[in-house]
């Protein structure tokens, strides 16, 4: 699957996944919920007050009224669709939680909740797959949300979390390069060193089904050529499918560098919960959220 059209048409293959929306009641996510029913993709739970939320129907989306892809739960506030959405899917009824009109930090204290959340005490990670003008393989970025500046274990949850979801879009064997400015291991720069460490890791089967690389600067990640020129001839060097960024600034650089100046396609997913989460943002788009719903759904079969 190099292209995020065609995770749409696997996860559409998907038998009848359910997904669970905090907060639907926001034309932007009833026009993601909208386009992925088009799509065969899920059906939904719309947490949110009833009343508000079949207005915005008959407004915007009236077609939808008579679609039995939905269902609407009527709940009073953004804590309440937040536990009631994590609830659906920690007790089976769901497959993945979706963010809708709500802050974050909302959705992400039910997600954590030690009675009926989704922790399963690995990192939460925030995983992006980039499609990207001019190349014909899919790019996975993390972590450019969660994680403020993780340490090497962090780093290796990350990675593992990445992996998964990489493997979860036909990836097998996903090369993973942890970012740096340089390609040689300098003790003042602790990137390097942690990315030294993780791929003697690999290499002793303590982080498995990837084969990790570096440290790497980013053109010679993704370049075949700016490998070559720099002397990386490996099998690697140039091939990466998993970024791995040093801290949480660079990775929000380089996501939205990606979005503005490349003009490239992104869905995101959050992983180490019990099942994906889509944590998009209000800036999204309705394409950006049903890339986000396709990768979760592929995320939710394995």
């Amino acid at each position: 699957m190099n292209t995020l059209e065609a995770l749409i048409t696997k996860a559409a293959e998907s038998p009848d996944p359910i997904v669970a929306v905090a907060a639907a009641n926001d034309s932007e996510v009833l026009r993601a919920i909208d386009l992925s029913i088009g799509k065969s993709m899920a059906s939904f739970i719309l947490f949110a007050d009833e009343k508000e939320m079949v207005s915005l129907i008959d407004e915007q989306f009236p077609h939808l009224r008579s679609s039995n892809k939905i269902t609407i739960h009527h709940v009073t506030s953004n804590e309440e669709a937040a536990r009631e959405a994590v609830k659906a899917v920690s007790t089976g009824n769901a497959h993945v939680v979706m963010k809708g009109n709500l802050p974050t930090a909302v959705i992400l204290k039910a997600v954590l909740n030690g009675e009926y959340g989704l922790r399963t005490g690995n990192v939460l990670s925030h995983v992006a797959a980039f499609e990207v003008p001019d190349f014909d393989k899919l790019f996975f970025v993390t972590d450019a949300a969660m994680n403020i500046a993780p340490d090497l274990k962090g780093k290796t949850e990350i990675i593992q979390n990445a992996v998964a979801t990489a493997r979860a879009c036909g990836i097998e064997q996903p090369v993973v390069a942890p970012l740096a400015a340089v390609e040689t291991v300098n003790p003042a720069m602790q990137p390097t060193v942690d990315a030294a460490s993780l791929v003697l890791m690999n290499q002793r089967g303590q982080i498995k089904d990837c084969i990790i690389d570096g440290p790497l600067a980013l053109d010679n990640a993704i370049s075949l050529e700016a490998a070559e020129q720099k002397g990386l001839t490996g099998n690697t060097a140039g091939k990466a499918d998993i970024l791995l960024v040093p801290n949480i600034e660079s990775g929000n650089i380089l996501y939205k560098s990606l979005i503005y100046f490349a003009k490239a396609k992104v869905g995101a997913v959050i992983q180490g919960a019990k099942a994906p989460i889509v944590l998009t943002s209000r800036a999204d788009s309705a394409e950006s959220k049903v890339y986000s719903l396709a990768l979760a759904i592929l995320v939710a079969q394995q």
